[in-house]
């Protein structure tokens, strides 16, 4: 049932990781760049979600291919023209690949990898930047929500659910949109709360444990016993708050129940609809360390591993109908009988 994706190493709170100043070159020469440049995208590193997903890729390609690399953090409040400048920097500085995680990258992307043709770029989550050099890494996370929307539905035991989304904008609609058909499938008259903590991600939607804690109580106090999030940083408040009222939550991108930093949690926490950002990224920068830089746009979909249900905790194993309603349903996306809605 599970997605192979790259484990979550522990993520410090730095600004910015500058590797040793030293150029790379592997055993073929094919490679001459300074190293993996990486630019997150908001809620930084330490999110236990979708940045350090890419932080583990990043961190497994420098050790396996013997490369540095340099991350850097968001700043609260940034425009494009930061994150164009941080791009640049990186550019300028000598990095390949250079990777912007998040949709939010896609102007910055778009204009940097214009002026740097040789350098390959490479964006998470969006699909609407069009370059030779750059790759469009994105993931069908209304499949995996879709086997959340399932298990929520098959555990419940009040018939009564809830999805709470970071911000809300398009590429969190397809995650709801998964979850509300998944569960629907299992149980067309099934009540499911939904809530988005913020309009734009400048407001935190992304970035507010607190916010998130605040929105899964209120829908615990409504009757919701199984509550799933697509919240990055802000999902630790919802976990949190399911885990005090010992009902499930459920995780997203990456395996929560076994992220440390969420360990005193994890009992609650029914399993994670998975986004394999980590193996996006030690993709793309391994065929550029191998001379066949990857282009266009990469889709992660169940088929591929791309994006997956996480079942490693023991309690979910144990709860055979809801394991079988899952494993039917990966089984039914991926052999085309149900194509799940983005909208």
């Amino acid at each position: 049932m599970t997605v192979a994706v790259i484990a979550l190493a522990a993520a410090g709170c730095g600004k910015s990781s500058s590797d040793s100043g030293a150029t790379s070159t592997n055993s073929s020469g094919k490679y001459n760049g300074k190293g993996i440049g990486l630019a997150y995208d908001i809620g930084g590193k330490g999110d236990q979600s979708f940045n350090d997903a890419a932080y583990a890729g990043f961190q497994k390609a420098e050790k396996d291919f013997g490369i540095s690399g340099r991350d850097i953090e968001p700043q609260d409040g940034e425009s494009d023209a930061d994150k164009v400048q941080r791009l640049d920097t990186l550019a300028k500085s000598g990095y390949n690949p250079i990777i912007g995680v998040g949709y939010s990258y896609a102007p910055a992307v778009k204009e940097v990898a214009a002026k740097y043709p040789k350098i390959t770029f490479g964006i998470i989550d969006d699909n609407e930047v069009t370059a030779s050099n750059v790759v469009d890494m994105v993931f069908a996370a209304e499949q995996s929500s879709y086997l959340a929307g399932v298990a929520a539905a098959s555990a419940t035991k009040k018939d009564h659910i809830g999805f709470i989304g970071g911000v809300d904008i398009p590429l969190i609609h397809t995650f709801e949109a998964g979850f509300d058909q998944g569960a629907k499938s299992v149980d067309p008259k099934i009540k499911i709360e939904s809530q988005y903590l913020t309009q734009t991600a400048q407001e935190g939607g992304f970035s507010s444990p607190d916010k998130g804690k605040a929105a899964a109580q209120g829908q615990i106090d409504a009757g919701a016993d199984v509550i799933y999030h697509a919240a990055g940083l802000s999902g630790q408040g919802v976990i949190e708050a399911a885990a005090a009222a010992k009902v499930w939550a459920i995780g997203v991108d990456s395996d929560q129940y076994s992220q440390s930093a969420l360990a005193k949690y994890k009992d609650y926490i029914l399993g994670s609809a998975l986004k394999n950002v980590g193996g996006a990224v030690y993709d793309l920068v391994k065929s550029v360390h191998e001379g066949k830089p990857e282009s266009g746009v990469v889709n992660g979909t169940l088929k591929t591993g791309g994006v997956g249900f996480a079942d490693t905790n023991p309690k979910y194993k144990a709860m055979t109908k809801v394991v079988a309603a899952v494993e039917k349903a990966k089984q039914d996306i991926i052999s085309g009988k149900v194509t799940v809605n983005t909208k």
